[in-house]
C-alpha cells in the first residue's frame, strides 16, 4: 500500500491555498505554517490536517513546498534546509530576488531544491517544445514571449520579479537553455520599474516583454520556425495554431493548422511531478542550478535595463 505523504507548506496566500487545495486532492497529509488570520482562514476551509505558526512546529514532513512572499524565499529555505537537512523543498518562483543568494541556496541543496515553474508542465508550451526539438517545420529561428497586464498583487518585489521567471521557464522547456541576455529596456514610473523588454541569444534568439502597465491582460508565446509560425495565445487555450509559411505573400490570411491540447492545470501536473519524486520518482522541474539561472538572468537583464 503507497504510503501517505506528509508535506510542509510554508505560506498559505492567495497562490498558497491552491497548492494546499491540489496536494489534499492528491491524498496528501498537509501541515500549514500560517500566522495571519486570513491564512489560518484559508488553510482550515482548503483542508489543512494541522496548522501551526512557524517552521519548528512541523512534524518530520517527507517533503516541504514554500509559498511565501519572494523577498522572503531565502530567509525560509535557509531555515528549511538548517533544520530539515536532506529533506526536499519545492519553492514557489523566483528561487530568490538576488544572485548571491541563489548560488549560495543551489550549493547547499543541489540535489533536493528545486522550484516551481508551473509553465514548465503547460500542455500549450510541450506543444511547441515538440515542434521546436523534432523540427517540425524546420529551424527554429526565435521564440517571442509576451505577460503583460495592468498591477500587480504582489508587493515585496516589482513585477518583473514576478512575471520574467515564468517567461524565462517557457524559453528553458522549448529550447533546452536560456541563452546570455544581449539587450534590455525598462519601463520605469516613478522609482518604481513595471516591465521590461529583454533581448536573449541569436540562433535562435528569444523575445520578452513583460509589463503592469498594460490594460489588456495577455499572455502569448510565439515559436519562429522557419516553416511556420507556431502560437499559445492564452494560458487557458484548448489549442495551438500553426501559420504555414508556405502560404506568405499568396493571399492575405495564411494557411492555419489547429492542435488540440490539453486543458488540465499545471499547477497540479507540477504537484504530481513532485509528490511522484518523493514515492520515489524522477526529480520535478526545475532544478535548484536552472533556478539560480533563472536569476541571473534577470539581474542581468535588469542590469541591462539599468534598473539596478
Amino acid at each position: 500500500m503507497m504510503k501517505r505523504l506528509r508535506i510542509g507548506l510554508v505560506g498559505c496566500g492567495n497562490w498558497g491555498k491552491n497548492i494546499l487545495r491540489d496536494l489534499v486532492s492528491l491524498d496528501c497529509e498537509v501541515h500549514v505554517v500560517a500566522r495571519s488570520k486570513e491564512s489560518k482562514q484559508r488553510a482550515r476551509h482548503f483542508g489543512a490536517t494541522k496548522i501551526v505558526a512557524s517552521v519548528g512546529e512541523l512534524s518530520m514532513p517527507h517533503g516541504f513546498i514554500v509559498a511565501t512572499p519572494s523577498a522572503t524565499h531565502a530567509e525560509v529555505i535557509e531555515q528549511l534546509i538548517g533544520e530539515y537537512p536532506g529533506i526536499p523543498i519545492y519553492t514557489e518562483k523566483p528561487l530568490v530576488i538576488d544572485s548571491a543568494s541563489a548560488k549560495r541556496l543551489a550549493r547547499k541543496a543541489a540535489d533536493t531544491l528545486f522550484v516551481m515553474d508551473k509553465w514548465r508542465y503547460h500542455p500549450g508550451i510541450h506543444a511547441l517544445r515538440d515542434i521546436a526539438r523534432k523540427k517540425e517545420f524546420g529551424r527554429v529561428i526565435g521564440l517571442k514571449c509576451t505577460r503583460v497586464q495592468w498591477g500587480s498583487p504582489h508587493d515585496d518585489a516589482d513585477c518583473i520579479w514576478h512575471l520574467l521567471p515564468h517567461d524565462l521557464a517557457i524559453t528553458q522547456e522549448i529550447l533546452g537553455s536560456i541563452p546570455e541576455p544581449v539587450f534590455a529596456k525598462g519601463e520605469i514610473v516613478g522609482k518604481e520599474a513595471t516591465g521590461i523588454i529583454g533581448v536573449l541569444g541569436s540562433e535562435p534568439w528569444v523575445v520578452i516583454t513583460v509589463s503592469c502597465r498594460y490594460p489588456d491582460r495577455k499572455r502569448e508565446v510565439r515559436l519562429f520556425c522557419e516553416g511556420a509560425v507556431a502560437v499559445l495565445d492564452d494560458a487557458y487555450s484548448d489549442h495551438i495554431q500553426i501559420a504555414l509559411s508556405s502560404s506568405l505573400n499568396k493571399k492575405d490570411s495564411p494557411d492555419i493548422i489547429t492542435r488540440l491540447i490539453s486543458t488540465e492545470l499545471p499547477l497540479k501536473k507540477e504537484l504530481e511531478a513532485f509528490v511522484s519524486f518523493l514515492l520515489g520518482g524522477p526529480p520535478p522541474k526545475s532544478s535548484s542550478a536552472e533556478g539560480a539561472l533563472t536569476v541571473k538572468r534577470i539581474s542581468q537583464l535588469r542590469k541591462l535595463a539599468n534598473l539596478g
